[in-house]
């Protein structure tokens, strides 16, 4: 295996490819921590508006490639095949000094695997969850990429046992929060009343998981609501497309914006931010962004299993974890025995007990929901053993994730 450094010119081009709004949150650190090294380095590729923002010209813009699922993929297939193409020619014809992809593994692996057949250095960043859908598929990641970065410290070890070279660089969501994030801040800065109980709900990134969680996730505010007084809800969504969804999904729930109190607002003015609400059965303040800042003000966290998790890990709030696939993609899930664990979300699985509820497939109901909710927003307190199991993951994941992201993709030590 070559460790020797990775030659590269004063100008180097780098393609980035991610998915989803937390590979533009990924490459976006990246490429800053890239250019801090090399100002005149270019990039190109498929992100989102933060990856762009940071210097990327955007081929594709990253929603394209943020479908989850057998059934969806299937429905996506085609225009994904195309993209794929397209990002092969593209990468092939301008020789860039490293291609780097960006979770998406569906997307992404394929392509690094033609691209290092034909020389290419391919990095992959974001080591696909290897340790709970078939461990043995390390071997072809390492088909696939010259090296991956590893969020998770666990990783590495697994890869090792199949001689792949990865590294763990940490996790940047880890930088990003305080160890002791400050609520009045957050409710402060979103207009939030100091003194409300809060639930900051996320049914998901992806449009599939808006419409497969939302309703059950609002039932379960209905339900609270009932017991709970003065409730507000903060619900923060991903992107504009993901909060029109959001919002056609209030509107079935007899929610309507305007009449129900849907408080809607990009602004940063708290004022312009605190929502009014004349006839709902608990104020909801709908934001496009800010999630983070939604966790910390909030008692309690509603979100649909994946990196959101993580994050209110980070904000250290008490949360409980759904999740529901198609009926046709659970089934052959569980009918090849594709899925290996038996926690489903990080906090769960970096602690190895069950820090949090998990609520899956049919056990995602209203009622179940509600009940699991119920203690931390009526308490307005997260159990002391579980802030410190919190605090001890925080920090076995910190370390300026972008720089060392950036260090062994240059083949620097980490």
């Amino acid at each position: 295996m070559n460790h020797s450094p990775f030659p590269i010119p004063d100008s180097p081009l780098f393609i980035l490819i991610a998915g989803e709004a937390s590979g533009d949150l990924l490459g976006a650190g990246l490429i800053k921590a890239l250019r801090e090294r090399f100002p005149e380095a270019r990039f190109a590729g498929i992100g989102g508006p933060q990856m762009i923002a940071a210097g990327l010209d955007a081929w594709y813009p990253a929603e394209k490639l943020a479908v989850m699922g057998l059934v969806e993929v299937l429905r996506h297939l085609p225009e994904l095949l195309r993209i794929r193409r397209d990002v092969r020619r593209r990468t092939m014809a301008l020789r860039p000094d490293a291609f780097i992809g960006i979770d998406a593994p569906d997307f992404n692996l394929a392509l690094e695997r033609t691209l290092k057949r034909a020389g290419f250095r391919t990095i992959h960043y974001v080591s696909p969850s290897i340790w709970a859908w078939r461990e043995k598929r390390a071997t072809r990641i390492g088909q696939s990429a010259d090296r991956v970065l590893c969020l998770f410290p666990m990783e590495p070890e697994i890869y090792a046992r199949h001689g792949v070279d990865a590294r763990f660089v940490g996790h940047p969501l880890a930088d990003a929060f305080a160890m002791n994030p400050d609520q009045a801040a957050a409710r402060a800065t979103l207009g939030i009343p100091a003194d409300a109980p809060v639930l900051a709900m996320l049914p998901g990134s992806r449009l599939g998981e808006i419409r497969r969680l939302g309703a059950d996730f609002i039932a379960a505010a209905k339900l609270l609501a009932q017991d709970i007084p003065d409730l507000h809800v903060i619900a923060p969504m991903a992107n504009a497309a993901c909060r029109a969804a959001f919002e056609q999904v209030l509107e079935g729930s007899g929610m309507e914006n305007g009449e129900s109190g849907v408080g809607k607002s990009n602004s940063n003015s708290a004022s312009a931010l605190a929502p009014t609400i004349p006839n709902s059965p608990f104020p909801i303040l709908v934001l496009e962004g800010r999630a983070h800042e939604a966790m910390i003000a909030a008692e309690a966290v509603l979100l649909a299993s994946g990196t959101a998790a993580l994050e209110a890990m980070l904000a250290k709030r008490p949360m409980v974890v759904a999740y529901r696939l198609s009926p046709l993609t659970y089934r052959i899930v569980k009918g090849l025995g594709l899925l290996k664990v038996d926690r489903y979300s990080l906090p769960n699985h970096l602690a190895g007990r069950e820090l949090v509820p998990e609520l899956m497939q049919d056990a995602c109901t209203p009622d179940a929901l509600a009940a699991a909710l119920r203690e931390p927003l009526r308490t307005r307190r997260i159990d002391p053993a579980l802030l410190a199991e919190y605090q001890r993951l925080h920090a076995q994941l910190g370390g300026d994730a972008d720089r060392n992201a950036a260090a062994a993709i240059l083949n620097k030590p980490v």
